[in-house]
């Protein structure tokens, strides 16, 4: 009965694939990224069925809901690879993956819980959101990481006798690349389309969200509003974020030994006592 009821769902699973493959080609509108970043390879095995789900579920939902998810994107750097709607139709498949990769496992095993499978059906929906925080702290972690080297050659150019403009031209081109080169191109290209430089470092630090970056925008719009230095105030800051950088990293040299408390106390010191103590019970017991 069990094997029938596994046949029955994938017979349908593949059924419903064949007809989301049709709907796709022959009523969703083609998927323009012409300006979108390439896909990854994870998603462009069901990139068919996440069309299929964001065109006929997307517009139904809520605008807040759409605008919340935008930000996570925007904040994460993964919005020109995917909309909100194609984010929830993500959620939802991963959610469908979930439940049947479980429900054949349960049944493989021979019993199948209901509570089991709707705990792992709410893992899967949400775990790419876990996915997306993940993404959004590893992002803005390497965006603090390479703040000073950025503001080291911005600093440099600008005492070499360029503007500012230059001086984010000349970093990119020589700073490594990561998610603070792409927003620093993308201040260059709002220069190069007309807009102050005012907006542009503010439309930087909206999309970013970072306190050094917030604090160095203040800073170059305060300096260029009173005309202070602008290479004192760069160098400033690079002298500042360098500093808080070496205290993160005393802060996490200084809560290590308290972080590996609990492995040595539930993984290390049982195993060590095991071995010391067995060949001493072993010679008791013998001796006995």
């Amino acid at each position: 009965m069990m094997l029938l009821i596994i046949i029955l769902l994938i017979a349908a699973a593949t059924v419903l694939f064949v007809i989301a493959q049709y709907n796709v080609r022959s009523h969703v509108p083609s998927d323009q990224r012409l300006f979108m970043d390439p896909l990854p390879s994870s998603l462009k095995m069901i990139w068919p069925m996440v069309r299929f789900l964001a065109f006929y579920i997307g517009e139904r939902l809520p605008i807040d809901y759409l605008e919340k998810s935008n930000r996570k994107l925007r904040l994460s750097g993964v919005s020109f690879i995917l909309t909100a709607e194609q984010y929830f139709s993500v959620r939802l498949l991963a959610a469908i993956v979930a439940l049947i990769m479980s429900f054949f496992s349960m049944a493989a095993l021979g019993e199948v819980s209901y509570g089991w499978l709707a705990s792992f059906t709410l893992f899967g929906f949400f775990l790419p959101l876990i996915t997306l925080n993940d993404l959004h702290s590893k992002r803005k972690n390497k965006i603090i990481k390479d703040l000073p080297m950025y503001l080291d050659y911005i600093t440099m150019s600008v005492q070499a006798g360029l503007n500012l403009s230059g001086a984010l031209q000349q970093a990119v081109d020589k700073g490594p690349k990561g998610p603070l080169h792409a927003e620093f191109d993308g201040v260059i290209r709002d220069l190069r389309a007309g807009m102050s430089r005012t907006d542009s470092l503010r439309a930087m630090a909206e999309r970013v969200q970072v306190k050094e970056i917030n604090n160095l925008v203040s800073a170059l719009v305060q300096a260029e509003k009173t005309g202070a230095s602008l290479s004192a105030t760069l160098s400033i800051q690079a002298d500042q974020r360098r500093v808080e950088r070496f205290q993160k990293a005393e802060k996490k040299a200084m809560e290590a030994p308290v972080k590996l408390v609990f492995p040595l106390v539930a993984f290390i010191f049982p195993v060590t006592f095991l071995v010391l103590g067995f060949p001493i019970a072993m010679k008791m017991i013998h001796g006995m």
